[in-house]
This record gives structure tokens, C-alpha cells and sequence, in this order.
């Protein structure tokens, strides 16, 4: 009784304060109302918290963990800072042992303060700069938009948001190692992926592993059948899409992933296409995914979409606009931005000899100093600040 109320109180709050504006809305679109839509202030992070809130709640129930009887240390563990407005998603048996038993010694603390720095460029010297192109080509005309231009925004866009959130989990991984917690990794270089079903396993990880952990396998996970593992799956990316944002777009984005990931499951030849043809496939997907995500409506969505592979008028403005997005600093940005994306250090890694791989981190080392400085030069000069768009 007592874990039905807390799921009820929680998720309640969470409605009330993300969603409400979304089903009033979209009620009176359908219904031809006309009831007053509430102004309610979104407390900052509150997707992320909620969510830990029930991983304590629901391991205790479970006894997978102890009931933790301070509560301060509960507290910690529910607004440590580093991660509570942008992920990951700490579940408390992941970390609850590390509330009492932590050491900071000066190794970690380094490791932390480099994790950080490379945290921090992503954001601030690639996803913003991809921001910036995607900002612009989502403000044109729908007029405006061809395929050329559709591209530019939906590569753009996907660059961003990668660049962004897991710049964010770099820079949260990196302060909890300077005060010594260990947090999960949260990507996994997802644009590697060769399927829709791996992207999920490299992309936004404490996210997917959480709805497997409380939603999925409560519902049955894959052991009741083809028909209810499909229900299932279809039920955990409504909610996947639901969870970042209130409005429909979302929900069709992860709803559109569910339906790729059905598809991988009975027909076989996508797993049988070349290694290649899969990677190709997976970004094309994932691409167009992502704009749907961005749109602001689903019919901008949709016209995107369309556009992208049916949209080969060549206005004088459309050249114009293409011409001024594809600046030297977009390219040489774009460029990092595409290495960036892919596992080159672990490659390194396994290329050369330990001592080479050590002198190459000595450069590391220097390159992170750069970097931070880099890094400061620029916010000290900028006042953009895409996180608006990102609406947890």
C-alpha cells in the first residue's frame, strides 16, 4: 500500500508540474474546449530526482537494499548535486554503499577534474556551435526548407544533443569522482551503434537500464509471449518519449524507436545486412528520429521529414541560407564533432604499446588545460544558451 501511494504521490507531482499544461491542451484541441491552461513553474530537474526517488523507494521494497535510517545521507543520495538537473539517473543500489564508504584521493580527484574539462568542451565548443545551425534552420519558413537545408538542421541537431547531454554526464561523472563517487557511464558512443537495439544500449544508458529495471521487466519483460513483449516494449518507449518532454513530438520520437526495435526483432535480414549498411542504416534512423524530437509541432516535424528526401526545390533564398550555415567554423566543428562521435581513443588504445599510449595521454594531460581555457575565453564571451530546448 505504502509503495502504491509513494508511486502515485511522485509520479502525481510530476504530472501536475510537466504535464498538465501538455493534457489541458491537447484536450481542448480534441474536444473543442476551452478550459484555462495553468502556468506552472517546472522545477528544474524534476524528471531526474522523481525517478530517483522511486529507484530508493522500490529497491527497499524489493529488499535489494536497506532501508537507509539518515535522513541527510537519503537526501545526498536524491539532490546530489552534480547530476540532478541533467542526468544520469543514479539508481540508489548503484550507489548507495559509496554514501558511507567513499575515499577522495588525489588521483580520482584528477581523473574527476580532466572528466570535467572534456565534459565542459563538448558543450561549450561543439553542441553549441551545432546548436547554433540547428537553431537557425528550425527558425526558417517551412517555405525556405529543402533537402539541402533539412540535412544541415537534422545532422546539426543530432551533433548537439549528443554533444550536450553527454557533455553533461562527462562533467557529472567527473565531480563525482572529485568527491569521490564513482557514477555509471551514461553513453557509450551511440552513433557506433549497428542497430536501433544497440543505439539503446550505448545512448543515455541510466535512462533505458531504469525503465528496463522498474517498467519493463515488472510488466513481463519478453516472458509472456511475442504479443505482450511487443505491448510491453510499445508501453516503455511511449513513456521513454513522455519522460523529456511535454508535448506530442516526444512521444511519437520514442514511440518511432519502439517500432524500429520491433522490426529488428522478426525480420531478420536487417541483422543480416553488411556491418556498413547497418551503421548507415542506424544513423539515417536515428537521424530522423531526432528531428521529430526537435520539432517544435509534429506538423514541422513531419514537413522535415518529408523534406529530407523529397525536397529538391532550389530557391535562390534556400541556396542563400545553405551557403550561410556551412561557414569554415561549422565545418571544422562538424568535422570534430563526426571523430568525436566515434570510439578513436579506445582504438588508439588498442593499437599502440602501453608506454606510446602513455605519452599520449601525457598530451592529453596538456590538451585539457588548453581546453579549459578555451572553454572559459568563451563563455566569458557568450550569452547563448541552448538548454532551453532540452525540457526534462
Amino acid at each position: 500500500m505504502f509503495l502504491i501511494l509513494d508511486v502515485i504521490i511522485n509520479l502525481g507531482m510530476l504530472g501536475i508540474f510537466k504535464y498538465s499544461s501538455m493534457v489541458v491542451i491537447s484536450l481542448n484541441n480534441i474536444l473543442n474546449l476551452n478550459f484555462t491552461v495553468p502556468n506552472i513553474l517546472l522545477p528544474i530537474g524534476i524528471s531526474f530526482h522523481t525517478f530517483q526517488i522511486l529507484s530508493y523507494v522500490i529497491d527497499v521494497y524489493y529488499n535489494r537494499v536497506k532501508v537507509q535510517n539518515n535522513y541527510f545521507k537519503l537526501l545526498l543520495y536524491i539532490s546530489f548535486f552534480p547530476q540532478l538537473i541533467a542526468g544520469p539517473i543514479v539508481k540508489y543500489h548503484d550507489i548507495n554503499e559509496q554514501i558511507d564508504n567513499r575515499k577522495q584521493i588525489p588521483e580520482e580527484v584528477a581523473k574527476g577534474i580532466r572528466r570535467f574539462i572534456v565534459g565542459l568542451s563538448k558543450k561549450v565548443l561543439i553542441s553549441n556551435v551545432m546548436a547554433l545551425a540547428a537553431d537557425n534552420i528550425y527558425s526558417y519558413n517551412l517555405t525556405d526548407i529543402n533537402i539541402v537545408l533539412s540535412w544541415i538542421g537534422a545532422i546539426s541537431y543530432m551533433l548537439q544533443i549528443y554533444f550536450d547531454f553527454s557533455g553533461y554526464s562527462d562533467m557529472a561523472i567527473g565531480l563525482g569522482k572529485m568527491f569521490g563517487f564513482n557514477i555509471k557511464e551514461n553513453f557509450n558512443y551511440p552513433y557506433y551503434a549497428d542497430s536501433i537495439k544497440d543505439f539503446w544500449r550505448r545512448w543515455h544508458i541510466s535512462l533505458s537500464s531504469w525503465f528496463r529495471d522498474y517498467l519493463y521487466i515488472p510488466l513481463g519483460g519478453n516472458r509472456k509471449g511475442k504479443v505482450r513483449t511487443c505491448i510491453n516494449k510499445i508501453i516503455v518507449f511511449f513513456f521513454t518519449g513522455l519522460w523529456h518532454g511535454a508535448n506530442w513530438t516526444f512521444v511519437v520520437w520514442g514511440l518511432y524507436h519502439g517500432l524500429f526495435l520491433l522490426l529488428e526483432e522478426y525480420l531478420n535480414f536487417i541483422k543480416k545486412m553488411p556491418k556498413v549498411i547497418r551503421h548507415i542504416y542506424v544513423i539515417i534512423v536515428v537521424a530522423v528520429g531526432f528531428v521529430m524530437f526537435r520539432a517544435n509541432t509534429l506538423y514541422q516535424g513531419i514537413y522535415f521529414i518529408k523534406q529530407m528526401f523529397t525536397g529538391y526545390s532550389f530557391s535562390p533564398l534556400s541556396i542563400s541560407l545553405a551557403y550561410e550555415q556551412l561557414n569554415p567554423l561549422f565545418i571544422i566543428v562538424l568535422i570534430i564533432a563526426i571523430i568525436g562521435s566515434l570510439p578513436v581513443k579506445k582504438y588508439i588504445k588498442n593499437k599502440v604499446d602501453l608506454n606510446k599510449y602513455k605519452q599520449i595521454e601525457t598530451v592529453y594531460y596538456i590538451l585539457s588545460i588548453v581546453l579549459l581555457l578555451i572553454c572559459i575565453i568563451n563563455l566569458s564571451g557568450s550569452t547563448y544558451n541552448p538548454f532551453i530546448y532540452f525540457r526534462f
